[in-house]
């Protein structure tokens, strides 16, 4: 087969031979292999005065919600805290730590206390003529606690909260120790054990039971406001005449609902429920178990004990 004697000509259009480059316009012309599809027109492309592109807006973002309500856990805010925190365990057990830290050390100062009112027979002797006495550690008890269960910055604010924790601990222990001093001591000692077993018990309960006493805040109002009309009832009668039942009748129905309590204010600690405390929280949380139990112990004082 000859060779051509010369090569196709450019109207061709041969695939062989595309048209030259453009040096100029860094293109090659429309309709050749290797040239750039066909532009959109005009008025899809408006580039600004210049000749640069018009920028991408942006994209919105939308915020990123971590607590949610209707999700698995089912659990709500308690203190302005997302419960979500709790998932994180060491958050957990860092928080759980440092509140039952924080009772075990209020629980020594007031059984310290107790047996100091208990023991020195001086000590008895001056808080039963003073009788003053009580009624000051009980006015500074009820400021202290209405000031750390009410008002958040001093709650959680350091040093503050441990100082106002520490003066409600040592007015407790001392009304608690004057209330101990009129009674026997073989009462008093029976009255400790079966408190330590009863917040023992309940705090191992609640960390083994599905039972969800947080979401029960209507029925503990109530069972509060039963033990206080209850009270008051039985301080007006008392006041009169000695009614032995019904003093027991209330000794029995205190101890039974401030185990409840204990239950609901457990599981609030323990962050694993429907309701919670935050983290920051941990005075609070400290606080109001340790009333449970001191009100537990006295009112079962009062079941297995007579007065001296």
């Amino acid at each position: 087969m000859s060779n051509p004697s010369a090569p196709p000509s450019y109207d061709g259009k041969s695939l062989l031979y595309p048209p030259p480059y453009d040096g100029y316009s860094g293109a090659y012309p429309a309709g050749c292999p290797g040239a750039d599809p066909q532009p959109p027109p005009y008025s899809a492309v408006s580039p600004q005065p210049g000749g640069y592109p018009q920028p991408v807006p942006p994209l919105e973002t939308l915020p990123v919600n971590f607590s949610d309500r209707s999700g698995s856990s089912g659990r709500e805010e308690y203190g302005h805290f997302s419960p979500t925190g709790w998932d994180n365990k060491k958050v957990r057990h860092a928080f759980i730590r440092k509140v039952y830290g924080i009772i075990s050390v209020q629980l020594l100062m007031t059984v310290g206390i107790i047996a100091i009112f208990t023991f020195v027979t001086p000590v008895s002797s001056f808080v039963r003529r003073n009788i003053a006495v009580y009624y000051v550690s009980y006015a500074v008890f009820l400021v202290t606690y209405l000031v750390l269960a009410c008002c958040e910055g001093p709650r959680r604010r350091f040093p503050w909260n441990i100082i106002l924790l520490s003066v409600f601990t040592l007015a407790m222990g001392f009304m608690t120790g004057t209330i101990t001093s009129m009674y026997d001591t073989k009462a008093v000692l029976l009255a400790m054990i079966i408190t330590a077993v009863v917040a023992v018990a309940v705090t191992v309960f609640c960390f083994q039971t599905k039972v969800d006493f947080t979401s029960c805040t209507g029925l503990f109002c109530v069972l509060g406001i039963v033990v206080m009309v209850t009270g008051i009832i039985t301080a007006v009668v008392l006041s009169f005449k000695y009614v032995y039942w019904l003093h027991m009748l209330y000794a029995a129905i205190g101890a039974i609902v401030f185990t409840l309590f204990l239950a609901f204010d457990t599981q609030l600690v323990l962050g694993n429920r429907r309701h919670t405390i935050s983290p920051e929280d941990y005075v609070f949380g400290a606080l109001e178990i340790y009333m449970d139990v001191v009100r537990i112990f006295l009112f079962l004082l009062q079941i297995v004990g007579r007065r001296n």
